[in-house]
């Protein structure tokens, strides 16, 4: 039996989130980080509990106002000379808080060699509980920025990514400029075109969803004149805003699109009229080049979905624990816990599902074996967060209501911005298709996942044995599965979906029984619990009604207060 050290404690949450401070108050996070990054938290565990204060306070009421007051508009001619300009207008307050992000280290700490890529993941993670907004330009200046540094020659190394990199509040943002409106998620199928000019290229064609339009220095694919057709075909360029003399280049924000959500990034198209450009990669490995960044950006984004689904649990937990209704707070009535134990369980689940692929990132850096793994890691983490987001953030709404629905609580916002994570960086389907090339042909992505989940499974303690007990049949799948797939190839676009999923369910239960184990052998079930009821929400018989108490609802303030759990 396990009992809670604070069954008669209460819950501690206040009316409203905003001011929180999201890193200090997020005993989840740092206990990941004690665990699997403990380095990092001696080093800058003061630098992110400052961000968190930021995150919860600065940025949240700049984000609420640019969102609801001041998005970004166009500025399309000079109306003295009628010179076409294709300028974003930016609220100052945005464009300071972008900029303190900055100088705050989220990009420069990594690229510098001061701190591993977890930390910009992690201080991504703790922008978007505030603004998704100003994460995604972040996400790109990295992502541009990871691409400079490891294929990009030394000489446009050496030139531009200090421009990204720099934390005096004059960081250049990056941008990827790939999507085409007749293309879409077929990169391959770009007709921009890339013509010589001495040294450099000018390129020439139309991008069609370009978010961070502005930027100050994009990743663009392009054909070079001549080239072959599809992927192979397309080389990758950098373009400044600005040419060598000062001057703006050659491109311009036609029209900015009006989204459903991150209403305070400006996301345009771009028409390239001879734009200055300069070599990254050449044909055939200007496609590799992007997706590169792209996979770089989907860490952020995996990140960036956890962020939004804390920030949808702090809004239903804050407003249900001061809520009445019928004579008491709407927190102690059972559907309401377990609406709060359910967005619990899949953040935390979705939380080390992101962990997963970004300490994999650091680690592939040093060793290019782990490069599946983190191939197979991130699309997992991908998928699944962003799909948990969005039913975090509908869950939330729900919860709290009719105010829930109106602008005036950050649920409507988050609700509306949440619904881009399951599209940027590709969606579900383009990650389904990624995961069947590691898992078939010459590919070892099965055999990797098998040994991680089999290696976490084998090291459970004999507590867990009815969780380890659990695994067996959803891992066998698993295996059968990937035999199947490889005695017929020709079956696997039909069924990806469905693998993908059945993968993310297993890693995420194996990911977080290696987080109870760990607590375990400290004292502390609480984790333990919290795996125990994703296993049975994915795998257990639905059971009849019945009088059996669910050990969640026997632990629940200690589950929502993230107070330890005694054996």
């Amino acid at each position: 039996m396990v009992k809670s050290k604070s069954q008669t404690q209460g819950i501690a949450y206040p009316p409203r989130s905003r001011g929180l401070n999201f890193f200090a108050g997020d005993r989840n996070l740092r206990r990941l980080l004690e665990r699997r990054a403990g380095a990092l938290l001696v080093d800058h565990g003061e630098r992110l509990d400052d961000f968190g204060a930021w995150a919860g306070g600065t940025l949240d009421e700049q984000a609420a106002y640019t969102d609801r007051y001041a998005p970004p508009a166009l500025r399309s001619h000079d109306p003295v000379s009628g010179t076409v300009l294709g300028a974003v207008v930016h609220n100052p307050a945005y464009l300071e808080c972008h900029q303190e992000a900055y100088r705050r280290g989220v990009i420069g700490l990594a690229f510098e060699g001061q701190a591993p890529h977890l930390l910009s993941f992690v201080m991504g993670y703790l922008l978007s509980h505030s603004d998704i907004s100003i994460h995604c330009p972040v996400t790109m200046t990295g992502a541009v920025a990871y691409v400079l540094q490891s294929l990009a020659p030394d000489e446009l190394c050496d030139a531009y990514l200090g421009e990204l990199t720099r934390m005096d509040g004059r960081t250049k943002s990056g941008a990827t400029w790939a999507t085409e409106l007749h293309g879409g998620s077929d990169v391959g199928a770009t007709t921009t075109e890339a013509r010589p000019d001495g040294g450099a290229v000018r390129l020439q064609g139309l991008k069609w969803f370009t978010s961070n339009a502005g930027a100050g220095l994009a990743l663009a694919t392009a054909r070079p004149v001549g080239a072959a057709a599809g992927g192979r075909g397309l080389g990758c360029y950098l373009v400044p805003d600005e040419l060598p003399d000062g001057t703006a280049n050659a491109f311009w924000v036609r029209r900015l699109k009006d989204k459903a959500g991150t209403r305070g990034l400006a996301t345009g198209e771009i028409e390239l009229n001879g734009a200055l450009a300069l070599e990254v990669a050449a044909p055939p490995d200007g496609l590799k080049a992007m997706m590169e960044a792209l996979a770089y950006s989907r860490i952020h984004n995996a990140f960036a979905a956890c962020g939004a689904h804390r920030r949808a649990f702090l809004e239903a937990a804050c407003w249900a624990t001061h809520r009445q209704a019928f004579g008491s707070a709407i927190v102690g009535y059972p559907m309401v816990r377990d609406s709060l134990l359910d967005l619990l369980t899949e953040l935390e689940a979705g939380v080390a599902l992101a962990f997963e692929a970004a300490v994999t990132f650091d680690a592939a850096l040093a060793d290019p074996a782990r490069r599946t793994w983190l191939r197979v890691a991130t699309a997992l983490a991908k998928y699944r967060t962003a799909e948990k987001a969005v039913t975090a953030a509908a869950a939330a709404l729900e919860l709290v209501g009719g105010n829930g629905y109106t602008e005036d609580w950050p649920t409507a916002r988050l609700y509306r911005d949440v619904m881009v994570l399951a599209v940027w960086e590709g969606p579900a389907n383009v990650q389904a298709l990624e995961l069947l090339r590691l898992v078939g042909g010459k590919a070892t992505g099965d055999s990797e996942f098998l040994e991680r989940i089999e290696g976490v499974v084998a090291a459970l303690p004999g507590a867990l044995s009815q969780e380890r007990a659990a695994l067996a049949a959803p891992l066998a799948d698993c295996r059968a599965s990937f035999a199947y797939l490889r005695a017929n190839p020709g079956e696997g676009p039909r069924h990806a979906r469905r693998l993908m999923a059945r993968m993310a369910d297993l890693l995420s239960a194996a990911l977080l029984l290696e987080e109870a184990a760990d607590g375990w052998s400290r004292g502390d079930a609480r984790k333990a619990i919290v795996a125990r009821r994703f296993i049975a929400a994915r795998w257990a018989a639905r059971p009849a009604l019945g009088a059996a108490t669910d050990p969640a609802h026997q632990h629940f303030e200690a589950l929502i207060g993230y107070t330890e759990i005694a054996e």
